[in-house]
């Protein structure tokens, strides 16, 4: 492979050296990502930590919800995971790293914490910025595959090593955001990325197993009752499903396990924008917004607060499940016909 496609742009490594110069042996960080956290987030914060500790910097992962178990193997002795604690676990920390948002809100129950703190925060993200920017400093670049991308950077431009846990990590990152190679933000860096990673230990049939091939019964007994929500509107290539509340108490499954309902509708043959309600109770709906195409579905979760990737977004509403997918099927269908669609 090309060592220039492994090369880390100008850009990034001056803003990496930048960052860096702020953090010294000896200190203890904090990192944190968004809530119901990712294998971006997680392989990211994970990776992240040990690489950082090879300069004998102390990291401590405090993310607004618990983490998630099937990442656990990604965790180890030498990982200090005191998200339990919640935000009292920022307490005493040196600096904040936050991974993979770019928005205070997208910090859940930690959010007023981090607004109050005064030690320097920096963000390590590959999202467009949020209307609430979390740091001050930043390694940011929508380009990057996956913000495990952003963290490989870190290690070649420091010159840390990338151990078979690092490797580990970073696989993760990069295999769930670009949907195991599939989505289109699959570059052909990634895949070098990944050759690396492999040659560094990673066993990607391993990863695979770990990732996607131990589901609970009760996680497709939840899909199963989902697809019976399912509606399509081919002429519009608009598609939707929806979970109620309290199926995720009912079929004992964790958040973590709803990921990837929402490509069900997306697969849809002729759909351009694929839509996942998740009644959270309590006068909340979570929706999940897709894409294929030339649509931008950051675009539309925008106007409701929520933001992410042109074709992959989210947002969080008030209401009840009926009027909010009353209310937001009816704008996707204003947005689908109304010509107001950027390529992505």
């Amino acid at each position: 492979m090309s060592d220039g496609v492994l090369t880390a742009s100008t850009t990034r490594r001056d803003a990496i050296e930048a960052w860096f110069a702020t953090l010294h042996p000896g200190m203890t960080v904090a990192l944190s990502t968004h809530i119901n956290s990712d294998g971006d987030g997680c392989g990211s914060e994970t990776a992240l930590a040990r690489l950082l500790a090879q300069r004998g910097i102390h990291a401590r992962i405090v993310n607004p919800t618990p983490w998630p178990a099937m990442f656990n193997f990604l965790l180890g002795d030498d990982i200090d995971e005191a998200s339990a604690r919640g935000a009292a676990a920022l307490d005493g920390i040196d600096a904040l790293i936050v991974l993979d948002i770019n928005d205070i809100r997208r910090l859940g129950q930690l959010g007023d914490k981090v607004r109050s703190l005064t030690v320097p925060i920096s963000v390590i993200d590959h999202h467009v910025a949020g209307d609430e920017p979390v740091g001050q400093l930043a390694i940011s670049d929508t380009a990057a595959c996956a913000t495990g991308e952003l963290v490989y950077d870190i290690a070649i431009t420091l010159g840390l090593e990338v151990t078979p846990a690092v490797a580990q990590s970073l696989y993760a990152a990069i295999l769930t955001d670009t949907g195991s190679f599939r989505f289109s933000n699959t570059s052909p860096r990634a895949h070098s990325i990944a050759a690396t990673l492999l040659t560094a230990g990673v066993n990607p049939e391993e990863m695979y197993r770990r990732i996607y091939a131990q589901v609970s019964v009760g996680r497709l007994q939840l899909l199963r009752e989902a697809l019976s929500t399912l509606q399509a509107e081919p002429e519009l290539g608009l598609s939707y499903i929806a979970v109620a509340a309290g199926a995720m108490e009912r079929f004992d499954v964790t958040s973590e396990e709803l990921d990837g309902i929402v490509e069900h509708p997306r697969s849809i043959t002729g759909t351009r924008m694929a839509m996942f309600f998740r009644d959270l109770g309590h006068g909340k709906v979570k929706v999940s917004f897709r894409s294929t195409g030339s649509v931008d579905v950051q675009q539309f979760a925008r106007r409701y607060g929520g933001g992410g990737h042109a074709k992959a977004s989210g947002a969080l509403l008030t209401g009840h499940l009926a009027e909010v997918q009353e209310q937001v099927v009816a704008d996707a269908r204003a947005y689908l016909t109304g010509g107001d669609t950027a390529t992505a």
